[in-house]
Parts: C-alpha cells; sequence; structure tokens
C-alpha cells in the first residue's frame, strides 16, 4: 500500500516536537510539505501559505493542522474543497459553531477529518476505560495545573477570544473525561478568573454533571509553579482510578496499574490513517461544547494582570 501523501499547515512547537516526529516515524505516511510563516520544516518543501502548497501540491491526500484555532476554519474548509482529508489539532476551531460546519463539510464531502484530541491516546487511558467499562462511577475529580510560561511561552493567540485561555490545556482533561464516562455531560457552574490585562482565563473552575447527577469538578490553573499536576481521579465503589501525568499513568487505590507503552500522538496518527482506510470521521465535539457552556454560563473574577 502506498503511504498517504500529508501536507502540514503550522510548523510551530507543538508540531515540531509532537507531529512531525510522529509523522516520520509511521510507514503509512510520506511527508511531502509544510506551510509556514515561521522557520522552515527540514527535509520537505516549505511554503508561506496552504494555498500555495496546495497549487504546487494537488496530490496530496491529507492535510493536517497545526496552526492556532483563531482563522483555522477557512483553511480546513479550504483542504476540505480541495478533496483532502483533514487533521486538526485541539481544539477544532475557534467556536463550536465553526466545528459543526466542518463536520458537516467533511461528511458532505466524503472524506475524513479528525478532530485530534490527542490526550486521549496517552499510554493510560485505554486501560481506565477498560477498567470503568464494568463500573458504576459516583464523582470524578480533576486538577489540572501547569506554568503556562513554560508551555506557552511568548504565545499571544492563547489570551484573545477564541484563544481559550487555561482552556487550552483544560480541554485536554475535558477529553479524557468525557472518553471515558458513558453518558454526556453538561456544565453546572463555572468561574472564570480573567487577567485584567488580557480576554482568556488565567484559571477557571467548573462544576459539571450527567442526566444521572453524577458530580464532575474540575480545577483548571495556568499559573501554577513547580511540577505540573495533569490528574484524574474516577471514584467508584470498589476503588479510586487514578490518571496521572496527563494520562500517562494509572494506578488503583495507590496501587500501579499497567498501561499501554505507545505514545499520544503516535497512536493518534496510526488512528487517523485507520479512519482513511475505513472512509470514516471522528469529530466528537462535547469537549469543545463543554469549555463553550462554561464560557456561556460562567461567573468572571478579575484578578491581578499577567506578563510574560
Amino acid at each position: 500500500m502506498q503511504p498517504l501523501r500529508l501536507g502540514l499547515v503550522g510548523y510551530g512547537k507543538i508540531a515540531q516536537d509532537q507531529h512531525v516526529p510522529a509523522i516520520l516515524a509511521n510507514p503509512a505516511y510520506q511527508l511531502c510539505a509544510v506551510a509556514t510563516l515561521g522557520d522552515p520544516c527540514p527535509g520537505v518543501e516549505n511554503y508561506d501559505s496552504l494555498r500555495a502548497m496546495l497549487e504546487h501540491c494537488p496530490n496530496l491526500d491529507a492535510v493536517a493542522f497545526c496552526t492556532p484555532p483563531q482563522g483555522r476554519y477557512a483553511q480546513v474548509r479550504g483542504a476540505l474543497l480541495a478533496g483532502k482529508h483533514v487533521l486538526v489539532e485541539k481544539p477544532p476551531c475557534a467556536s463550536l459553531g465553526e466545528a459543526m460546519a466542518l463536520t458537516e463539510l467533511a461528511s458532505e464531502r466524503g472524506l475524513s477529518c479528525l478532530f485530534a484530541w490527542h490526550s486521549r491516546f496517552a499510554p493510560a487511558v485505554a486501560s481506565a476505560q477498560a477498567w470503568l467499562a464494568q463500573r458504576s462511577v459516583l464523582a470524578v475529580t480533576v486538577q489540572w495545573k501547569e506554568d503556562v510560561r513554560k508551555w506557552h511561552p511568548g504565545q499571544q493567540w492563547i489570551w484573545q477570544p477564541g484563544g481559550l485561555g487555561v482552556f487550552d490545556p483544560g480541554i485536554n482533561a475535558l477529553s479524557i473525561v468525557t472518553h471515558l464516562l458513558e453518558q454526556p455531560l453538561f456544565v453546572k457552574s463555572a468561574e472564570l478568573r480573567v487577567p485584567s490585562n488580557r480576554q482568556a482565563p488565567i484559571a477557571a473552575s467548573v462544576r459539571m454533571t450527567d442526566s444521572h447527577d453524577l458530580a464532575v469538578h474540575a480545577e483548571f490553573d495556568w499559573g501554577h509553579v513547580g511540577d505540573e499536576l495533569w490528574r484524574i481521579d474516577v471514584r467508584c465503589a470498589d476503588g479510586t482510578l487514578r490518571l496521572d501525568h496527563g494520562g500517562a499513568s494509572l494506578s488503583l487505590d495507590g496501587q500501579a496499574l499497567p498501561v499501554d507503552e505507545e505514545a499520544e500522538y503516535p497512536a493518534l496518527y496510526r488512528h487517523f490513517a485507520q479512519l482513511i482506510r475505513d472512509g470514516a470521521s471522528d469529530t466528537d465535539l462535547q469537549p469543545l461544547r463543554l469549555v463553550a457552556d462554561a464560557f456561556f454560563t460562567g461567573s468572571r473574577t478579575v484578578v491581578e494582570p499577567f506578563n510574560d
């Protein structure tokens, strides 16, 4: 089978650290071209726009998008209209409406579309899902805390409307929780703490539930000092399951459990290739909907200014 000819849009930190290594390590893909306004990607043709890349590389089978969510809708739409399968880094768009429109367009065109909730492919998530499948969940607690200066140094788009602020990492936790639970979640209340010189929150507290009144509480903090705390506790009658390190490790009442050895992005790109072979898509919108509902229903507290 011939490898999928892939183009990449955006060659920033996430593309350099995760996407390109995963693509190059997978024989199902041939990375043919990159569209970027920054430093060029070595070893492939580089272009200054998606349009130029599509014009010069009309035989691309698929395009992966690693650009900020603001303005991404038009780019992904253009790739779909050009007949390309698409992988879209999270969050897929700056609004729920844009993401819904892309889902519909991909279906109309018979193309595969993957909204890349990469944290669902963390090594421990599948094991956690299997353990929970036969149990009733009593409560879920999320602590997702990190230092924005470390993970998004100098990136201004994350603080602008559509950039999500602390929900940019927080949506990773939401993508895991919604993957583990059978019933959809709904936001009961939210408190968003927004720096006086920014448009998006640096911290948030969100309480959610499902149709059976399950208690789900998430605390997100982007001003956290020290080691990252990426933890999800799922309490059941016969123990508390803990996902730590963003879903990389798993324990039950403090005892470590075995996990998959495959890393997130290699698993993500393996999934994308399978979707294309199957003529299918994976465009779950629940994580983005929960963030949208937190913004829609949440109270806002102005906090001290944030400066890089």
